[in-house]
């Protein structure tokens, strides 16, 4: 096939990789839901959605680098990728905005009303006499009972150091991969990959030590959907940045990239920082404050 000149735009052939995308996001979400609503056979289903969308996935990105390295990219399309990219990522901070506001709407307006400022006074009279708008709280009636929060110079603090070294060591690798260092490369991106392993390890203790010793869960009132969500949806951008970083690898290893030509590696760089940013808004307004 012809290489593209600065003025071709690469179409690639028809793909059966949406629509079999699309089954396989149907099928997990038809299984989460009914798992959550208690049918037997949700649990199956998510999991056969989920082991479908991870070969499609494999399927697809797998076209892309055998699209990539046979040279059918240009420039123009490289920008496209980049732009999609970015279009990407601000997609994911409005996820998190969405949260954040919800942590922040329950603790700076309805918590205070319930308590019985301004105009939640007589409500606090009649409904919750004596209730008093402490953060953290589990609400009026205590919903899913006491429970205590985790210290946010334990392991939080301890994630926290490890994903900002993450970040250092990833950086580290980008520049060897700009001065064709391959070596220097596996190896701070190993690293990397590595501390996002860790990182992973680390929570799921603090979620086992919450349930078991604390008995902080998500049933714990406002508190504990808000702390569950937020730590939980980020420990999955983690786990998805750490297997992006770990086909970067295996992909560096191949030599599948230039100092000139390496955006896919970017890309998962530029979606491991914003991972890292996420997270020291995380510690600070979830652990500390």
């Amino acid at each position: 096939m012809a290489q593209p000149n600065a003025d071709q735009y690469f179409v690639p052939t028809h793909s059966k990789a949406p629509i079999l995308a699309s089954v396989a996001l149907f099928t997990l979400m038809i299984g989460v839901a009914s798992w959550l609503n208690g049918a037997g056979w949700g649990k199956w289903t998510f999991f056969v959605g989920v082991a479908a969308m991870i070969a499609v996935l494999f399927y697809w990105f797998s076209a892309v680098v055998r699209e990539s390295l046979a040279g059918h990219y240009n420039r123009q399309v490289d920008v496209s990728f980049r732009m999609g990219m970015i279009w990407f990522i601000f997609s994911e901070v409005m996820f998190f905005a969405a949260f954040f506001g919800a942590l922040f709407y329950a603790r700076f307006f309805a918590l205070p009303w319930l308590g019985g400022e301004g105009d939640g006074v007589m409500t606090n009279a009649l409904l919750w006499d004596g209730y008093t708008a402490a953060w953290p709280t589990a609400g009026p009636g205590q919903v899913g009972g006491q429970f205590q929060t985790i210290p946010a110079w334990g392991l939080p603090l301890a994630n926290t150091l490890i994903l900002l070294t993450s970040g250092v060591t990833l950086t580290i690798a980008h520049h060897a991969l700009k001065a064709n260092a391959r070596g220097q490369v596996l190896l701070w991106l190993g690293l990397t990959v590595v501390l996002g392993l860790l990182f992973l390890f680390f929570q799921a203790e603090e979620y086992i030590h919450a349930y078991r010793d604390l008995n902080l869960t998500l049933g714990s009132g406002i508190y504990g959907s808000t702390f569950f969500m937020l730590t939980g949806f980020h420990g999955a951008h983690v786990l998805l940045g750490t297997i992006m970083l770990a086909v970067m690898w295996a992909r560096v290893a191949k030599g599948h990239f230039t100092p000139d030509n390496h955006f896919a590696f970017e890309a998962a760089a530029w979606y491991w920082h914003f991972v890292d940013v996420v997270w020291l808004a995380l510690f600070l307004f979830v652990y500390v404050l």
